[in-house]
This record gives C-alpha cells, sequence and structure tokens, in this order.
C-alpha cells in the first residue's frame, strides 16, 4: 500500500460510526445506501452517512456499484489484510515463539527442542 492509501485506510477506520457501518455491511452485504441510513436514523442524518461513504470510499473499504437509481455497498476487507501482513507477518516471526516459551515458563511445562544443541568441549 501506498502511504497516502494507508493514511486514508487508517483515517477511515478511526470513526466509531464508520467501523459500524463497515459491520452493517458485513451483515448486509450489497445494501443500499438508504438501507443504511435507516440503520444509522436518528443518529445520523443522509447526509452524514453519505459523508461518512466518501470517506469509507478513500479509504478503499466500502466499494459501491450503481444500479438504476441505487447505489449498492459491499465492505472491502483487502485494504484491512495488507495491513496485517504488512505488520504482523514479521512481528509474529519475532514474538511467537517468544511468547510460546513464556506461555511454557509460566505454565511450569518442561520444554523440548527439535534440534538439541552440541554440547561444547572446553
Amino acid at each position: 500500500m501506498k502511504p497516502d492509501e494507508l493514511d486514508a485506510t487508517f483515517h477511515a477506520l478511526a470513526s466509531e460510526p464508520r467501523r459500524r457501518m463497515l459491520d452493517w455491511l458485513v451483515k448486509e452485504p450489497g445494501c443500499n445506501v438508504a438501507r443504511l441510513c435507516e440503520c444509522f436514523e436518528g443518529e445520523l442524518s443522509r447526509f452524514g452517512v453519505m459523508k461518512h461513504l466518501q470517506v469509507l470510499e478513500r479509504g478503499n473499504l466500502v466499494i459501491s456499484r450503481k444500479e438504476g437509481r441505487e447505489r449498492l455497498l459491499w465492505f472491502n476487507a483487502a485494504p484491512m489484510q495488507l495491513i496485517h501482513e504488512r505488520w504482523s507477518t514479521e512481528l509474529s516471526a519475532y514474538w511467537a515463539p517468544r511468547l510460546t516459551a513464556l506461555k511454557y515458563a509460566a505454565e511450569g511445562a518442561e520444554v523440548h527442542s527439535l534440534f538439541p544443541t552440541a554440547k561444547r568441549k572446553s
């Protein structure tokens, strides 16, 4: 992901109402804007929902398609997956064995290495 795209994704995720909109789109993929507005009735105006949708689309978290007079919406998880892969892969490789060793030490479990080290002669 380019830095601007990454910033737009994090900005979109920074708002609680936008995260709830994504939750709705996970529950009801392909729902239209009117349906999403119903879900936030009394909380956000239609204009407010539309502004939040623009931010979500800039963050590439929402895909929309116009069908006749309706605009259908879907959640796009790809940017979040890219964020996850960017940091978790390297961090996981470093921390996973250390956290596992800590877990076993805390539980008092005996740990056996798959690759025993050879004893050195003094």
